[in-house]
């Protein structure tokens, strides 16, 4: 059983405190998680080149014990996706955004829309899209503990992330105008489209 299933409120780690109210709970798409965070398809790309090497030198066991390699590396991959897909729920309130992560130590982040500085967006497939979340530096939280709903390479000011979110321009656009309620009129602008990002029109690679 996951752990927010017994949750009050699942996603959640109590009851929602007087004045605060959800307006959108979401998990990864599994398939679009796998491609992005856990690099399937490169992983794939990589074992064929193997076998492609193997069968060019003439060495067909060699050509078959990699592809039983790659097979099992890459559904390895797509178990630990599916195993975070599952085990991961977003939800926005009227106060803060919660990620509750974690595959084998289910833990809550909780961040508070206040510190919420920009909100960039990128486009996957068939809809979905990463946004990444960019804090106050001086409130920023580990790399470690957000790994994989972290934006890559940022190691010293980890930005958390909402990966492969369905339809996620309109979670974006709500995200991004939930925090200008918050802030009392901030900095950020809206998704427009799904090119758009919420901080300057840029899409952001994660």
């Amino acid at each position: 059983m996951i752990e927010y299933e017994i949750e009050p409120i699942p996603g959640l780690p109590g009851r929602l405190p007087p004045g605060e109210r959800v307006l959108w709970q979401g998990q990864p798409a599994f398939g679009v998680l796998a491609r992005s965070a856990f690099h399937t398809g490169a992983v794939a790309a990589y074992f064929a080149a193997l076998v492609a090497l193997a069968l060019i030198g003439r060495a067909p066991t060699g050509a078959v014990l990699t592809t039983i390699a790659g097979v099992a590396g890459v559904g390895l991959l797509y178990l630990l996706a599916w195993v975070c897909a599952r085990t991961t729920r977003y939800t926005l309130t009227n106060k803060r955004l919660v990620l509750r992560i974690g595959m084998a130590v289910p833990k809550c982040i909780n961040l508070p829309l206040s510190q919420i500085v920009a909100v960039d967006f990128r486009a996957r497939t068939n809809g979905t899209g990463d946004l990444v979340i960019r804090l106050d530096r001086a409130r920023g939280v580990g790399y470690a503990l957000l790994w994989p709903h972290a934006r890559a390479w940022r190691f010293n000011n980890p930005q958390p992330m909402l990966r492969a979110v369905p339809e996620a321009a309109r979670v974006g656009m709500l995200l991004a105008r939930t925090v200008q309620a918050a802030q009392g009129g901030g900095a950020l602008s809206p998704v427009t489209g799904p090119q758009a990002a919420t901080s300057g029109g840029k899409a952001v690679a994660a």
